[in-house]
Parts: structure tokens; sequence; C-alpha cells
């Protein structure tokens, strides 16, 4: 079994914006993110831990300018804590063995999949493209990943 954790080395290796959302809890610019436009088959895992995260068949165009998700590959490494900065009243969901700062989720999202909007920075991601699943130890969940067209 995979051991998914935070290390002062892969901190050191962050970009300034990677640190900027993971570790101050940062917010990248609506419409900047590298993964906002993504449409290929894959999944984005934590950019600190590695952890799996979400599923690009769990990735919809919600038109908020961050990349939008249904729901987590693993819930279990998705963890959600109430958030009341900024004079609003959110959830912000923290990756559980990275502690990074993911985005937040919100009740708006497509009713026919459950209703959620994960809206995910791309700073707090690494997407990994499912020809690369295997070899990158992620094998266990090419079947949740599908081509996206």
């Amino acid at each position: 079994m995979t051991t998914y954790r935070k290390s002062a080395e892969r901190i050191a290796q962050l970009t300034p914006e990677q640190y900027r959302v993971t570790q101050q809890n940062g917010t990248e610019r609506a419409f900047t993110g590298e993964y906002e436009e993504n449409h290929e088959p894959g999944i984005y895992v934590d950019i600190v831990s590695g952890e799996p995260l979400f599923a690009s068949s769990d990735k919809f165009d919600s038109g908020c300018g961050w990349p939008s998700f249904t729901k987590p590959i693993e819930p279990a490494y998705v963890e959600e804590f109430r958030d009341t900065t900024h004079g609003m009243v959110r959830v912000e969901v923290r990756s559980k063995h990275g502690d990074s700062h993911l985005g937040h989720v919100f009740p708006d999202g497509p009713r026919d999949r459950g209703g959620l909007r994960y809206c995910i920075n791309s700073a707090s991601l690494r997407f990994v493209h499912r020809d690369a699943m295997l070899a990158e130890g992620y094998g266990d969940y090419i079947n949740q990943v599908e081509d996206v067209k």
C-alpha cells in the first residue's frame, strides 16, 4: 500500500504559487489555472503528497474559473472544514495526508451527479495522464477514468 505524506523536501520544490495556495490557504485567480481547460483522461493528485484526489471522469465545466469536480476519487483523502474567512461561510477542502488547501465545495453542482461542486485550485494539483497511471503507481484508479469527450 502506498504511503502518502507531506515532506519538507516536497514543500521546498513547490513554486511560489503552489506554496501560497497549498500552505497559506491561497486562491489562484479565476481562469488562470493550468488545469481549468484540461480535458485529458487521468487523475488529479495532491501536489504535495501525491494522494489521488479527483478523476477526469468527475470533472465538469462549471464556468466558475477553476477546475470543478462532482466528487473525490477517494473520499477518505479529502477532508472538509468550516471556513468563515472573507465574511463568508464556506466548506474548505484539504488533502488528508498532504494537508494542502485544495479549494472549497459548494452545493451547486450537477443535480444528476450528486449536486456538489468541488472547486479546486490547479496549483494544488498534479495531473497524471491515464497512460502514465500504472507506471506512477495509480493503476488501482484506472477503472475510474474514462475517455473525456
